[in-house]
């Protein structure tokens, strides 16, 4: 990673067969802002889509992987080549402001969603991640992350603040948050200089919280800064139910569990993800005739049991 710091923000986002999704995010970003860097990791898309993003945008620094690292491994990529004091990291599947919604400037001519997430950060030097508020695209623009509640010893449950509601301000102030999102979460270089890159194991899902509790063990707080706002589309690159995300997030959960969960829980989580969630997901999958997701379930069960 380098020491030396030549912008302010490093945004870094993941392209991933992503074409458009990645460049609609793109438009909507400052890309002339000579305090931002824009950084786009192409993650072995399966065409040269890479190549696309430098034409059509310049000032963008594009950076390719011969091979698919993962949501970590990827972002990590961008880590080493970011030159910021903050690192933004959005998924590509966000707008910074919707189409037709008037983007408001703070009086630095920065956009004022960046702003207030870098006066978030040096209101206390204790704070390492601030999160925005995220509201979804489509419908009403409902708010899908307004801050989290901890997970739960056992069940590893837990829930986003405000997920599925109208905003109506009810969630307007800022306050700590046991774990960043990792759809739009700024870190600040100091607290990953201290508690290392992202995770490499998980490959996708899961991630952001074990680099959230990395992060608070390094000393630093998390952050919810509801004056700053990002548009989510969710999920358009392996859907809601597909073999792929219920492999990984079976597998994922477990592997949260070993490295971050102490004695005894460890174990009595192990029982209840193993025996009681994974059992209850896999009959549902067969009752709902998705035999290929129980059967991803069992794979991601076998897989963190065999290594």
């Amino acid at each position: 990673m380098p020491t030396q710091e030549a912008y302010l923000i490093s945004i870094i986002t993941i392209n991933y067969n992503g074409l458009k999704d990645t460049c609609e995010l793109l438009d909507t970003l400052p890309l002339d802002d000579a305090s931002i860097e824009v950084i786009v990791v192409d993650n072995a898309s399966r065409e040269d889509e890479a190549s696309v993003i430098e034409q059509h945008y310049p000032q963008v620094k594009v950076l390719h992987s011969k091979e698919n690292l993962g949501f970590a491994g990827g972002n990590n990529l961008g880590i080493e080549a970011a030159r910021g004091k903050y690192l933004y990291f959005i998924n590509n599947d966000t707008l910074l402001h919707l189409p037709d919604e008037f983007v408001r400037k703070s009086h630095f001519g920065m956009p004022a969603a960046f702003r207030y997430l870098v006066q978030r950060f040096e209101s206390d030097p204790k704070i390492g991640i601030v999160c925005p508020k995220i509201r979804f695209t489509w419908g009403q623009n409902l708010i899908q992350y307004a801050g989290f509640t901890p997970l739960s010893r056992i069940t590893l449950r837990n829930h986003a603040i405000g997920y599925n509601e109208s905003d109506f301000g009810q969630y307007d102030v800022p306050q700590p948050t046991p774990y960043a999102h990792g759809a739009a979460m700024m870190v600040s270089r100091a607290a990953i200089e201290k508690a290392g890159p992202m995770p490499t194991c998980f490959f996708l899902y899961y991630e952001e919280l074990d680099w959230s509790m990395m992060i608070r063990r390094a000393g630093f707080d998390i952050w919810y800064e509801p004056a700053s706002v990002i548009y989510h589309k969710e999920s358009q690159t392996t859907g809601q139910a597909s073999p792929l995300r219920t492999y990984y997030i079976t597998r994922n959960r477990l592997l949260l569990v070993r490295r971050n969960s102490s004695l005894p829980w460890r174990y009595l989580s192990y029982l209840y993800l193993i025996f009681v969630a994974g059992s209850k997901n896999i009959f549902k999958s067969l009752l709902d005739r998705r035999p290929d997701l129980a059967k991803a379930t069992l794979k991601g069960i076998w897989h963190f049991i065999k290594n």
